[in-house]
């Protein structure tokens, strides 16, 4: 009996918990990438949208019910992953965010080369004691991760001063230019071009300071009564947050596609209290409209230094926001040389295809040298001879 050739393609495992948001976008764009490259491609998560972007790629998806913070669940949810894994049987395993972090490196064990991504440090977003236990934990998990990346120098910093000791790369986050994308002239957005409009997008949390913009927004209007604030997205603080707003605030709750808003925006501003690069400003860069950041990780390497000069204010400093988002507002052609000049620098640094070709790269070094220098701070990706030829041909598809 004829018996087919096996599939000596090596099959990845990607882990995510949270399903939405940046970290959502990440796992689809680069399973997009490795099925086009020819990987396998395999990714566990509880459901979701994510999970029905995965499937229409073509993705082998399979379902683990994971709570979205650690709780008296975990050793469930480890448990099923452990028999996940055992069944996928994956030559690789990439964890996102610091949940499916935890996890996926408990269930693990160096029993396959793993990568973690932590999307931001969870020490990061909590107090007390509980940052305490995240920041142990990550000292502790680090010997679990063949290699951690970080979507900025500035996040593998934190790490380092944190006490995170290991092997470490720096994959800047990328999107997709062909979609973010200024608009056509024939193009139509939901602007009104009479009034200034400033748009924020990203979930409605405390991370992403959607809080601080609504206090920049008084000054904002005693200078510019008629601008207009649009926040694009949901999430747990939607309700605090209108209390808090004027009637010149709107709320759109989430969207199917942020790009009409960014593309109708005079000015998108993100007052984030932590991040490690978002994505939120290369989306809108690559539209062509201008930004006004927080300077916390990854923002400064988000941009190009004629905008870090315009660009960047203080965290948890309203002021300095509403004085960046006025002087911006007031000033038409420096917004457009801003936008201008961030489009140029999204297409040249943090084009999607670059960070797939970055991760392609990884993989294949951890495949090829998997079990030599785990563990070990200064390994790295340069061992192209080692590499399997159809992760070689991979990088170059």
């Amino acid at each position: 009996m004829h018996q087919s050739a096996p599939d000596l393609r090596p099959r990845v495992l990607h882990l995510a918990q949270p399903v939405d948001g940046g970290v959502a976008r990440v796992v689809l764009d680069l399973a997009r990438a490795q099925l086009a490259a020819g990987l396998r491609v395999t990714a566990a998560c509880p459901g979701g949208a994510l999970a029905a972007g995965l499937r229409e790629l073509g993705a082998d998806v399979r379902y683990w019910r994971a709570g979205r913070s650690p709780g008296p669940g975990l050793p469930g949810e480890v448990r099923r992953l452990v028999r996940l894994i055992d069944e996928v049987r994956p030559e690789l395993v990439h964890a996102h965010s610091a949940k499916a972090g935890l996890a996926a490196r408990l269930a693990v064990r160096g029993r396959v080369p793993t990568v973690f991504q932590p999307h931001a440090w969870s020490f990061e977003a909590v107090d007390g004691l509980t940052a305490t236990l995240a920041l142990n934990w990550e000292r502790w998990g680090a010997r679990w991760a063949d290699r951690v990346v970080c979507v900025s120098e500035a996040e593998r910093a934190t790490g380092l001063r944190a006490g995170v000791r290991a092997a470490y790369t720096v994959i800047p986050n990328g999107v997709d230019t062909a979609r973010f994308s200024p608009a056509t002239p024939s193009g139509t957005a939901p602007g009104d071009e009479h009034r200034p409009l400033v748009v924020c997008v990203g979930r409605l949390c405390r991370q992403k300071g959607q809080d601080v913009l609504l206090r920049a927004w008084e000054e904002v209007l005693g200078v510019l009564p008629r601008a207009r604030l649009v926040l694009v997205g949901d999430g747990p603080d939607r309700e605090a947050l209108r209390r808090q707003a004027p009637a010149s605030v709107h709320f759109t709750g989430a969207v199917p596609d942020p790009v009409p808003w960014y593309r109708a925006a005079d000015l998108v501003a993100l007052p984030s209290r932590w991040e490690g690069m978002a994505l939120a400003p290369l989306e809108a860069l690559g539209c062509g409209t201008p930004v006004v950041l927080t300077d916390v990780d990854g923002a400064r390497e988000s941009l190009p230094p004629a905008l870090a000069a315009h660009c960047l204010v203080p965290p948890e400093d309203p002021r300095a926001l509403a004085g960046a988002v006025t002087g911006l507002l007031a000033d038409p052609p420096l917004r457009a040389a801003l936008g201008d000049q961030g489009r140029r620098h999204v297409l040249s640094t943090h084009d999607v295809r670059l960070t797939a070709e970055r991760f392609a790269a990884l993989y294949c070094a951890l495949l090829g040298t998997a079990g030599t220098g785990r563990g070990d701070p200064a390994a790295t990706s340069g061992t192209a001879q080692l590499v399997p030829s159809e992760c070689r041909e991979s990088i170059h598809s």
